[in-house]
């Protein structure tokens, strides 16, 4: 996976999500915050919202914002939370919020936590195998008992 070193776009965008996150915490009902920015320069933030069957994730809820506001072309983004510690830090997407970037932020740069250290990566790279349907795929999927043919 390719990554680059933030800018200062990317610190103002962590400071936005942190900011959030500052005012909102809860230990249960709003541990994320995010932000993502658009094209136009807009930024569009989103907390997480938990209870006690169904957490929304802060990822998806930026990415509402932005859709409600019709401001869709996501160009980077975000996510934070608390450690341990207390101090508010770069976390990593979920499975289920790669997903939805692959679906509306597929070119989109994200701000990710690489083993302790912020990077930028693009969105793609975060899920290199997604979902698909058969049909949707630019090759044919073989037979798992006979690998060498595809199915009719």
């Amino acid at each position: 996976m390719k990554t680059r070193e933030l800018t200062a776009a990317d610190v103002d965008l962590f400071e936005r999500a942190k900011d959030l996150l500052q005012r909102a915490h809860h230990p249960e009902l709003h541990q994320v915050a995010a932000a993502v920015q658009t094209a136009r320069g807009s930024v569009f933030l989103g907390l997480h919202m938990g209870s006690r069957r169904i957490n929304i994730c802060a990822e998806s809820s930026a990415l509402a914002n932005a859709q409600m506001a019709n401001d869709t072309q996501i160009v980077s983004m975000v996510a934070v939370c608390k450690n341990e510690e207390g101090r508010i830090v770069v976390t990593n997407p979920c499975g289920f919020c790669r997903e939805l970037m692959g679906t509306y932020c597929q070119d989109a740069e994200v701000i990710v936590d690489v083993r302790g250290t912020p990077q930028v990566v693009a969105s793609r790279d975060l899920m290199p195998l997604p979902w698909m349907f058969p049909q949707e795929n630019d090759w044919s999927v073989s037979d798992p008992q006979n690998p060498t043919v595809s199915n009719p």
